[in-house]
Formats: C-alpha cells, structure tokens, sequence
C-alpha cells in the first residue's frame, strides 16, 4: 500500500510532478462557476509549464466541455487534453469498435436529464433508433438521471431491462454530485448502472476508476514517467481507485 500524508497546498509537492490530470466538478468548479483557489493553481501549474490533462465522468462530449470552460474562468489552451466519459462511449458508440458495443442492436433507450437543453446533443450523428419504451429497446444508454429523481425510481425500469436481458452502457460512472447551490448530494448515472450490476444486469462504462480512460488521455504525451504523474480528485471510488489502476500518484481534495 502507497503511505499517504496529508498536505495544506499544492506548492508542497508542485516540484515532484510534470502532468497534472484533473477532475472537475468538486474539484475545479461547482458545475456553475469555477472555484477561486481552483483557478490560480491551474494558473500557476501552466506557468511552471506542467502539462495538464482534465479527466472527467461527465456524459458530455469532449468538445462541448472544452467550449464551456472560458464560462468557468478557465483558460481552455491551458490543457493538452480533455477526456471525458461520454466522449469514450460515444466514440465507440459510433464506430462499434468494442466487443460490448458491437452486439447490443440498434433500439436504444436513452436516460437523461430531460431539463437539460443540451442533453440530446449526446445523440448527434449515432446511429442508432431511439425508442421511448424498454420493451422496444434492445439495450440502455445511461447518460443523466433526471432531477428530484432517486435510484428506487429507477428500479421498476431495471426489473424490466432485467427481464430482457439487455446490457445497459453507462456514459456517467459517478455515483453522486453535489447540487448547484445546495449542500446535499444527487445521484449520478454510474449509481443506476452499478444497482443494475449488482442485481444481475450486463454494464459497460469507460470512465474512470476504467483504466482506458487515462490511456487515451495520455496519447499526447512521450517519454514522461508515471512517477511524474499526479491524479486529484474528490472520490475515492473513481479518481483514487481510477489512479491506483493507473499507477500513477493521486491527490484527494
């Protein structure tokens, strides 16, 4: 087991690491603005010229996450990647290029949050029927749960997707965000598909604490040494457990 010590700021260890990979919400911004303290260090990690790398669970695409980060107060050519969960299933959503994806047919029933005016984005150029009922869906794509919505009101669904034996595939593997401007935590995705695992289900995610995620993210960086590396995250079950898969230095704030 890796020792653990706790630190008061980065500075203490800022000399130890070249790549930076960074979680988002909790992290560098609340989901509405981004986080004061969050955005000096990023400033100033740039500034030591440390390569950064966000990672995120979020079901959004890749590049509507780089759009909306200058919205956050982040500089946007600060990083040399941006990975996020929703990219990875999408990629191989549209390109069938996993085992897992290649099989699960063509009528999709799609979870997400329906106040959202951007969540149908996800679906753009997928080819694929997207049907309204789980009896007409061959398998469940997972993206976000809808507000004020717990996990037992998800149950009904997933007895019936059960009964159907269909695989669900899960483009938010967070368990629980914190609310906008409230102290209490919502349910993510990732709380559905692993309800859905545990009672027998077929899931598929790629985000982290997935290895995947962080190899696809490091594509862009040569001759760089793991133990140059330092993962932050606020979970213990996907950045933490997602580093140690890595085998790379984490930081939980």
């Amino acid at each position: 087991m890796k020792k653990c010590k706790n630190i008061s700021g980065i500075y203490e260890i800022i000399d130890f690491y070249d790549v930076y990979i960074l979680d988002q919400w909790g992290v560098m911004h609340d989901g509405n603005q981004g986080y004061e303290n969050a955005k000096k260090c990023i400033k100033e990690l740039y500034k030591r010229k440390k390569t950064l790398i966000i990672i995120s669970n979020s079901s959004k695409r890749k590049d509507a996450t780089i759009k909306r980060l200058p919205n956050l107060g982040f500089n946007s050519d600060y990083f040399t990647e941006v990975m996020t969960s929703g990219e990875m299933i999408w990629q191989f959503l549209k390109n069938k290029s996993h085992n897992f994806i290649k099989d699960v047919g063509m009528n999709c029933l799609h979870l997400y949050d329906k106040d959202k005016e951007d969540s149908l984005y996800f679906r753009k150029d997928l080819d694929y029927n997207f049907v309204e009922n789980i009896k007409d869906a061959d398998f469940i794509l997972g993206c976000a749960t809808e507000k004020n919505k717990s996990t037992i009101d998800y149950v009904p669904l997933l007895k019936k997707a059960i009964e159907k034996n269909i695989p669900f595939i899960c483009a938010n593997p967070d368990y629980e965000t914190i609310e906008n401007s409230k102290n209490k935590l919502s349910i993510c995705m990732g709380s559905i598909a692993e309800l859905y695992k545990q009672i027998g289900g077929k899931t598929f995610i790629l985000g982290k604490p997935d290895i995947n995620i962080y190899i696809e993210s490091a594509k862009k960086l040569k001759d760089i040494e793991k133990s140059r590396f330092l993962a932050i995250g606020d979970s213990i079950f996907h950045d933490i457990k997602g580093a140690n898969n890595y085998e790379i230095d984490s930081l939980l704030i």
